[in-house]
């Protein structure tokens, strides 16, 4: 029996286990997953310090009389009286006794001492110690994706290694004699492999490691020897061979390695005969031949797949509620996945697609998935919109501000 979307996101779920760790540089650390959470151990600022080049006031006066000057890393002892004050440049340490930094634009100088041309608040200009950050302070969760203002953080702590989760290791085979690798001529009735190409770059998109392990006959044997040279990756992802079909051998040669199988039919269209297993500590995703739907579905299961074994946080699908620009029917009792293009304002469905078809994802950016009570969407009505291509630019330009 054919499992729901849900179930199936269940299913997976319930079968990962916690990934390997291993401690490398933050120079090296961009985009890898935290497996430790981290605390400040260090204030910022870590003292009072000038926020500009000026002069640091104590009381409140017309003219003060300059006593001295700090630079940027110098020491001092300074201590200051009312109508006195300090000349001081920008990230200097303030002296306790300045209650207010005045920039130099703002006063008339002199040798001795300035005269006010121009007031500020009381306390302007002043970055007080851990205003930035507190001591104990988070800085970094554990299953957070690691940005480069992450980095920004942990050098400002003195950290210069942490801790990560292992990269996912995916194996991708295609099976098929049909099937041409894009290198080699083609024959009469052969089509290129588009699959494992487009699985192999969009599991790199994902920060995997991935291997080519190579193209099957349409024989028992020859999956085999791809299946047992892939039992070191993490995720065995094959596409084609799941069906029903007199030369789909995929499902038969699994199971000669024991796989335990999780579901193998999802209530989705296209994508049915989608299947999710596990050989020891191997995850084994079958995905359809068709190109569309094997990468619709990799996009569903696939990518939930990797990033909980990558250790993500943030590991379910987020959707951005929109709505659509035009009618979209689906007269089918199960869910229904429609990829298209979203513009910041509305969703628009591909002109044309089909289960088949390469050309598809080029002009999208996600997609929807209308469920299966759910026979008819009209213009206007609201859809969760899932992306797959992700900085979210522009061709032109438009106005952005709000």
């Amino acid at each position: 029996m054919a499992v729901t979307i849900y179930e199936a996101l269940t299913l997976i779920q319930n079968t990962i286990s916690k990934p390997k760790t291993e401690i490398i540089p933050i120079e090296n650390a961009t985009s890898r997953i935290s497996s430790k959470s981290l605390k400040a151990t260090i204030a910022l600022p870590t003292f009072n310090n000038s926020a500009m080049d000026g002069y640091g006031l104590k009381g409140k006066a017309d003219t003060y009389t300059i006593i001295g000057k700090i630079l940027a890393g110098d020491a001092h002892t300074y201590k200051l009286k009312d109508t006195e004050c300090i000349k001081i440049l920008t990230g200097a340490n303030v002296p306790d006794d300045v209650d207010t930094i005045i920039p130099q634009e703002n006063t008339h100088e002199n040798s001795t001492y300035i005269t006010i041309k121009k007031s500020v608040n009381f306390g302007a200009n002043i970055r007080y110690l851990g205003e930035d950050i507190d001591e104990g302070e988070s800085i970094l969760e554990t299953g957070d994706s690691i940005a480069s203002a992450h980095i920004a953080l942990l050098a400002s702590q003195g950290i210069s290694h942490v801790e990560v989760y292992k990269k996912v290791s995916v194996g991708v085979f295609a099976s098929g004699s049909e099937l041409k690798l894009h290198f080699e001529p083609l024959g009469d009735s052969q089509v290129y492999n588009s699959n494992t190409p487009y699985l192999l770059s969009r599991c790199q998109e994902l920060g995997c490691n991935t291997r080519f392990v190579g193209k099957s006959e349409d024989d028992i044997e020859s999956l085999k020897k791809l299946i047992d040279s892939s039992l070191e990756c993490d995720i065995i992802i094959t596409s084609g061979g799941v069906s029903v079909g007199e030369a789909d051998f995929t499902k038969e040669a699994f199971s000669s390695f024991d796989i335990k199988t999780f579901f193998d039919k999802v209530q989705i269209k296209p994508g049915k005969p989608t299947t999710f297993g596990k050989i020891g500590d191997t995850l084994v995703l079958n995905l359809p031949g068709n190109p569309l739907a094997s990468s619709l579905n990799f996009e569903i299961f696939g990518k939930f797949m990797i990033s909980k074994l990558s250790g993500k946080k943030e590991s379910y699908h987020g959707y951005i509620q929109t709505t659509t620009s035009q009618n979209i029917s689906s007269n089918r009792p199960i869910s229904n996945i429609i990829p298209g293009f979203f513009n910041g304002s509305f969703f628009t469905p591909c002109k044309k697609f089909a289960p088949g078809m390469v050309n598809v994802l080029n002009h999208c950016n996600g997609l929807i998935i209308i469920d299966a009570k759910t026979d008819k969407l009209k213009i206007g009505e609201c859809v969760k919109f899932l992306p797959m291509r992700w900085d979210f630019m522009r061709e032109n330009f438009v106005e952005f501000t709000s």
